[in-house]
């Protein structure tokens, strides 16, 4: 059953939007201002072999507990669980600025995550919830655009906090916003209840959760920590595997799955995945190694790279609000997911041909046109999925692109590093001769303060392996948003509707009834 509830007004909408971006600014920011302080935190905390754990905490506790946000507010409401996923963010928050030890970090950035798999995911489902898909573009193009700046100052943010306060402080300061998020949405967020009889399908969720951590552990460790072909990593993407067979064995039979077939089978839906999950993995090269590249062959400080890639930054908001206007105004959908692996794809090939010399003018235009691709997909993608499965599923729907995006980024960051690690062990001997220098004993000499301390020889042949080794990530990235582009062409449209989930529902509810 499911009380009734008037529909929002357009002022209404924009209120319960500002707790909407909090929320979801909490989410962006954390994940860019904790990279910034790690050193400073293990040199505090020590345990510097485990430092890697702080951020893979976060990303596996939110990257599982996504897909269940989503089916568990389908099933019982949207409101109270997204104010249950900000408060355990919060306190998540608030204890990992008080540990005194690397373990008790770990663990409490692994309670943010839990937190954090409902921040954005429900956000997006909410939104679902008040706005029909046709109006959605106007609105998730400003998520976009917080994204892109959220990113852009959690670094500066993390090395302000770190330099003049505390690296505690990047913890603290998620409480003021987030509080604001729980007022916000609490007054104003008016959204149905509903209530479902079937059991919460607890066996699918722990096969999930079996099978999603051995590839995020694989994906996170292997290369690093352990080497490709080591019993370990083999071993984790067996058990992946075999617990990814077993999972949609289970989804097939079950009454009510967490991953439901008509949801992931239909083709509308399944392309859209994997398009987020394509288009999230190759956007890696330029969120991760772009400033890289700045860094070591311009000779930029951090602070000062992440100013210069600015133009990405604005490219891709503007791409983002811009085509949530055009799909709005024209009720089409298909020509963006095309246009943005195509100029995804152009801008990687660009950035592969840069070396020291090329000017920043022109890198800066090469961004420009990354950018355009990078703004004109995600979003749309959600309104694209959303569009296609029913008012029930929207929850479900909304949080598997946020799943499809963590899994993106993995299998991003995975492939990249291995091969910027590979390629370095190939140019460091041939541009660096009688060192012995390895990938991982030139990253601790690859920052701008130290480069300037050695003698040109060696400066300049380490900067010329790091830029040839990009060149081989760049290009890596190219397959991906050639096969995205494939996809692309073979998405279906769906008419986008003109009732938001809210509405729908009942009418889906009445026609259950008359059956």
């Amino acid at each position: 059953m499911s009380t009734e509830a008037q529909p929002l007004t357009h002022r209404q909408i924009m209120v319960i939007f500002s707790g909407l971006m909090m929320t979801m600014f909490l989410a962006i920011l954390d994940q860019t201002i904790v990279a910034t302080a790690l050193p400073t935190i293990a040199s505090d905390l020590g345990g510097v072999a485990h430092i890697s754990w702080v951020p893979i905490a976060y990303l596996l506790m939110t990257t599982l507990t996504s897909p269940v946000y989503g089916k568990i507010s389908d099933r019982v409401g949207r409101k109270s669980i997204y104010q249950l996923a900000i408060t355990i963010f919060l306190v998540g928050s608030i204890c990992s600025g008080l540990s005194q030890n690397m373990t008790e970090l770990i663990v409490f950035r692994a309670v943010q995550g839990i937190g954090g798999g409902g921040l954005m995911s429900l956000s997006f489902a909410i939104v679902g919830d008040v706005i029909s898909p046709r109006e959605r573009g106007r609105y998730q193009g400003y998520f976009s655009s917080l994204g892109l700046f959220g990113s852009v100052l959690g670094p500066l943010l993390g090395g302000i906090f770190t330099q003049d306060l505390s690296w505690r402080w990047i913890f603290y300061i998620n409480v003021p916003v987030g509080i604001g998020a729980l007022i916000v949405t609490g007054m104003k967020l008016k959204l149905p209840r509903t209530r479902s009889e079937n059991a919460f399908d607890v066996g699918g969720a722990l096969l999930m959760a079996l099978s999603v951590s051995a590839l995020l552990l694989a994906l996170v460790t292997g290369g690093t920590t352990f080497a490709w072909g080591s019993p370990t990593i083999v071993g984790l993407f067996a058990v992946f595997t075999f617990g990814f067979i077993a999972l949609c064995f289970r989804e097939s039979r079950a009454v009510e799955p967490l991953f439901p077939p008509r949801v992931f089978l239909h083709p509308v839906t399944a392309a859209a995945a994997v398009l987020t999950l394509l288009l999230t993995a190759a956007q890696f090269c330029g969120i991760i190694y772009l400033p890289i590249y700045l860094q070591l062959a311009k000779g930029v400080q951090p602070i000062d790279s992440g100013l210069l890639m600015l133009p990405l930054v604005v490219a891709t908001a503007a791409a983002s609000i811009i085509s949530g206007h055009l799909m709005s105004r024209f009720g089409r959908y298909k020509a963006f997911p095309i246009f943005a692996a195509s100029m995804m794809a152009t801008g990687i090939t660009l950035f592969s041909t840069m070396n020291s010399s090329t000017s920043q003018l022109l890198i800066s235009l090469y961004m420009g046109i990354f950018g355009l691709g990078m703004g004109s997909g995600l979003q749309v993608l959600i309104t694209v999925m959303q569009n296609a499965v029913e008012a029930r599923d929207l929850g479900v729907a909304s949080s598997s692109l946020s799943f499809f995006r963590n899994i993106g980024a993995s299998i991003g960051t995975a492939i990249f590093g291995s091969v910027l690690v590979s390629r370095l062990n190939f140019w460091l001997p041939m541009l660096v001769p009688g060192r012995h220098l390895t990938a991982a004993s030139a990253s601790k000499l690859a920052n701008p303060a130290t480069l300037r301390t050695l003698p040109t020889p060696l400066r300049s042949g380490i900067t010329e392996s790091f830029v040839h080794a990009l060149h081989s990530v760049f290009f890596a990235g190219l397959p991906l948003l050639l096969v995205a582009i494939v996809v692309a062409v073979f998405l279906k449209e769906i008419p986008l509707g003109s009732k938001s989930a809210h509405d729908r529902r009942g009418v889906e509810q009445a026609h259950d009834r008359r059956l």
